[in-house]
């Protein structure tokens, strides 16, 4: 199934839409969580890295980092949208919409 961020990205990638205007989309989309929340001890982080990736959440980052790792985002383009949305999430945290991540 593809997500809106899917369908973001192939617009981009097809010229439909422009990295800003993509990037634009990004700080204005509702980023869902991804129920991972960062290690906070050394012994977390060596737990974590003993257990099985967690599944990709359709529609969160996680289709950005995919489509990067599947060479379909240049490195700048993957820079100017995970600020776009890093700003989304720093926004909904600041409204209260999202549990800040730890």
């Amino acid at each position: 199934m593809r997500s809106t961020i899917t369908v973001l990205i192939n617009e981009l990638q097809s010229g439909t839409m422009s990295l800003e205007e993509v990037a634009q989309k990004f700080r204005e989309y509702s980023w869902p969580s991804t129920g991972r929340s960062a290690p906070q001890t050394y012994l977390e982080m060596a737990a974590n890295a003993q257990r099985d990736p967690e599944p990709d959440v359709p529609g969160s980052f996680d289709d950005v980092v995919a489509a990067y790792d599947r060479g379909e985002l240049t490195r700048i383009q993957y820079r100017k949208l995970a600020e776009a949305a890093a700003e989304s999430m720093r926004n909904e945290d600041v409204r209260g919409n999202r549990a800040p991540e730890q």
